[in-house]
C-alpha cells in the first residue's frame, strides 16, 4: 500500500475510535458542532465530515512520516508520533480553530476560545494513538502491502 493510502486507512480507523468516543461522551459535537462547520446539521453529516477530516489528517501524518525515516515501521515509535500528532491537532484544531470557525458561521453552540476540554484531548489522543499504531501495519506489512516505490517490501 502506498504511504498516503496507509494514512487514509489509519486515519479512518483512528477517526472511527474518536467518533465513537464523541458519540458516547459528547454527542452534540458530532450531531451539531461538526456539521455546523459546513452549514449542515445531523449526526450523519457530522460522521461524514468527521471521517473525511480523519482520513485527510491521516494523509498529513503519512507526509510527516516520510520526513521522519527514523520512525520506519516500528509500531511503538509510530504510536508515540501519533500521540504527539493528536496532541498538536487538539491544540491547533479543537482549542483554536474550531471555536473561531463555529463563531464565524454563527453557530449558537460555539464554544468559547480557547476551547480547553479534557474530553476532546482524550479523543484526539485516541485518534493519534490508533493512527500511529495502524499506519505502519497498513503501510509496511510484508507480503500484503505495496510500498511507496511500488515494489513489494522484503
Amino acid at each position: 500500500m502506498k504511504q498516503w493510502q496507509g494514512g487514509v486507512v489509519a486515519g479512518l480507523l483512528g477517526g472511527a475510535v474518536f467518533g465513537i468516543l464523541m458519540t458516547m461522551q459528547v454527542p452534540g459535537v458530532i450531531e451539531r458542532g461538526i456539521p455546523a462547520l459546513l452549514g449542515l446539521s445531523g449526526g450523519l453529516a457530522g460522521w461524514i465530515i468527521h471521517m473525511s477530516i480523519s482520513a485527510t489528517l491521516g494523509v498529513a501524518f503519512a507526509a510527516i512520516h516520510q520526513q521522519l525515516p527514523q520512525l520506519g515501521a516500528d509500531v511503538q515509535k509510530n504510536v508515540a508520533a501519533g500521540l504527539a500528532f493528536g496532541a498538536v491537532l487538539w491544540l491547533v484544531l479543537a482549542v483554536t480553530v474550531m471555536p473561531f470557525w463555529l463563531q464565524a458561521v454563527g453557530f449558537a453552540g460555539a464554544p468559547a476560545f480557547p476551547n480547553i476540554s479534557m474530553t476532546s484531548l482524550i479523543g484526539h489522543l485516541a485518534y493519534g494513538g490508533v493512527l500511529g499504531a495502524a499506519y505502519p501495519l497498513a503501510t509496511f506489512t510484508t507480503g500484503s502491502m505495496e510500498s511507496e516505490t511500488g515494489t513489494q517490501p522484503q
